[in-house]
């Protein structure tokens, strides 16, 4: 993922694969129950969710961990918030959120492929908790120390789950060694 010669089809391919890992790890935090299955042989005890699951990618590089989340929790609702960062002041700005009802009470996976200042993460559980929802984790790609530090300061009890973490942001605020723009390598739109 990380070499810039990567292709677009082989980064969403490695990122699904990724995701599909940090997905079972983050299902760790879901809160489940006992339940009682019947097999062919025997009865035995399962486990399930509490209350409904929730896949929540930060548009739009988030999308590309969402198959690879599927892969593991596909009865999961999946749905957006849209932040984007300011280039001039490096803070999220919110500019697109679609959440149901439904989301009150429920429990969210919040995926983003990178965690570098942490605005956005920490922007978006706000607005999680807002509408009633429970951050059980958030997963990430690849993080770095400003923006774990940020994101446990602002929301000490939400679990990050992340591949990799790198050395440190530079004076634009990008992941360094990171992997380069997580969006425009999915999205093919690389300039």
């Amino acid at each position: 993922m990380r070499s810039k010669s990567t292709t677009p089809e082989a980064f969403r391919s490695h990122t699904t694969a990724l995701s599909a890992i940090l997905a079972v790890e983050a299902a760790k935090h879901i809160t489940t129950r006992e339940m009682e299955v019947q097999t062919p042989l025997a009865t035995t005890t399962g486990r399930e969710p509490v209350t409904s699951v929730f896949l929540v990618p930060i548009l739009r590089a988030g999308l590309g961990m969402v198959e690879g989340f599927h892969q593991l929790l596909p009865f999961a609702a999946v749905v957006h918030i849209g932040l984007r960062r300011n280039e001039s002041t490096h803070q999220p700005e919110s500019y697109y959120l679609n959440f149901p009802p439904s989301i009150n009470g429920a429990e969210v996976l919040l995926i983003d492929p990178m965690l570098a200042t942490g605005g956005s993460a920490i922007a978006a559980i706000h607005e999680l908790q807002k509408v009633g929802a429970r951050v059980a984790a958030f997963a990430c790609c690849v993080a770095c120390p400003e923006g774990i530090a940020a994101l446990q300061k602002a929301h000490p009890a939400v679990p990050i789950i992340t591949a990799a973490c790198d050395s440190h942001l530079n004076e634009n605020a990008y992941i360094v060694p990171g992997l380069g723009d997580a969006g425009d390598r999915i999205f093919g739109t690389v300039v």
